[in-house]
């Protein structure tokens, strides 16, 4: 009797073992296909000012009839230095959503959020009203959107306090939002070029597996 308890106490930890391995195993192909699918933060168009360039010196008056310089030295940049330009719209329903996201991530942040509007001063109103904006600048032009060559929305920039552009593009999440800072923390142009540059890395050993 006791050998058979001794052999079925065996065949358990054999079992456990396979399912530790197996589970080792599958862990590893997960890693590898999130790195491969991960989300490519926020998409650049690659058009208006480049990254590492000067955003264009635009003397601007904001809804509440402040003026507001865009490009330069900023002042009141936030604690980094850093400034986000939202450009949003009440027609736009990810607008909408996003926007709640965006206060959040600069408040976490600490960087200076500033929305960018191009519509009927009544509507950019009715919005600042509704998502409660009214403690941030609004700009409502379609200069500063022809700018930055902006034609899809949600669009983000990020700068620095001298007015330098340090990652932008399209936006529709917290995590394309975060891919900003991170592309400008990792000295990278956007998040995609980080993924494309993991790609060949996580491919080649089972390329030389199968040789």
């Amino acid at each position: 009797m006791s050998s058979l308890m001794i052999i079925n106490e065996v065949l358990q930890w054999l079992v456990l073992a396979g399912l530790v391995l197996a589970g080792v195993a599958l862990a590893r192909q997960v890693g590898v296909l999130h790195v491969r699918v991960a989300p490519a933060g926020a998409l650049d168009a690659n058009r208006g000012p480049a990254v590492g360039e000067k955003a264009p010196a635009m003397p601007l008056i904001t809804m509440d009839g402040r003026p507001f310089v865009l490009g330069g030295a900023a002042i009141g940049a936030g604690p980094a230095g850093l400034r986000l330009l939202m450009f949003v719209s009440a027609a736009c329903p990810m607008c909408k959503t996003l926007i709640p996201v965006a206060k959040s991530f600069a408040a976490a942040e600490r960087i200076s959020l500033v929305f960018v509007g191009d519509d009927d001063p009544a509507t950019q109103q009715a919005l600042i009203a509704a998502q409660g904006l009214a403690a941030f600048p609004f700009i409502n032009s379609g200069e500063v959107g022809r700018a930055f060559e902006v034609d899809k929305l949600p669009h983000a920039v990020l700068l620095d306090g001298a007015g330098t552009v340090l990652a932008k593009g399209l936006v529709n999440s917290r995590e394309h939002l975060e891919s900003l800072i991170v592309s400008h923390e990792m000295g990278v142009t956007h998040v995609q070029d980080y993924i494309a540059g993991l790609k060949p890395a996580t491919a080649r050993p089972a390329v030389e597996a199968v040789g």
